[in-house]
């Protein structure tokens, strides 16, 4: 699957930038998105993207790795967040630590725009990230997470299927 998939990768702090870098070195073709644009300038062999819509706008799969709700939210709903350039069919994997409300937006939004919705946090830290070692926790369906998991094999040790 790697070379072939095309993987987004937004916000790229402690975790998200290990998640980056991982994915670039196991061969997937990687574009990154960071509010301080200079982080993605950071991850070599990546393309920095303007805008969160502009990192999904070619994806085959788009990972968001933030901080909170707030930051979630705002990239995926903004002006030019991910939601505007993420094509049908396409699958947003959440990493973040986000509330079940949140969690179910995205779920709808997703589904309204014909795309897809994985949420996948993780169990780890950034020494964890960076090693590839993280522990994902994977909800979804059975298609969406069959599809996207060479993607998360690529970032973690192991995933825990967690069901719809």
């Amino acid at each position: 699957m790697a070379g072939q998939v095309s993987v987004a990768v937004l916000g790229l702090g402690a975790m998200g930038a290990p998640i980056a870098r991982n994915l670039v070195g196991t061969g997937f073709a990687v574009t990154v998105w960071n509010r301080s644009p200079a982080r993605a300038r950071e991850i070599e062999g990546a393309r920095p993207a303007a805008s969160p819509a502009d990192a999904c706008a070619s994806a085959d799969v788009a990972l968001t790795m933030l901080a909170d709700d707030h930051a979630l939210d705002e990239v995926v709903f903004g002006e030019t967040g991910m939601l505007r350039g993420l094509r049908r069919r396409t699958c947003h994997v959440g990493m973040s630590t986000i509330s079940v409300a949140l969690c179910r937006r995205l779920a709808a939004a997703h589904a309204a725009a014909g795309q897809r919705y994985v949420a996948a946090p993780v169990f780890g830290r950034p020494e964890a990230a960076a090693a590839r070692q993280l522990w994902i926790v994977a909800g979804g369906s059975d298609a969406d997470v069959e599809q996207v998991s060479p993607v998360l094999a690529a970032v973690g040790q192991g995933m825990f299927r967690m069901g719809d």
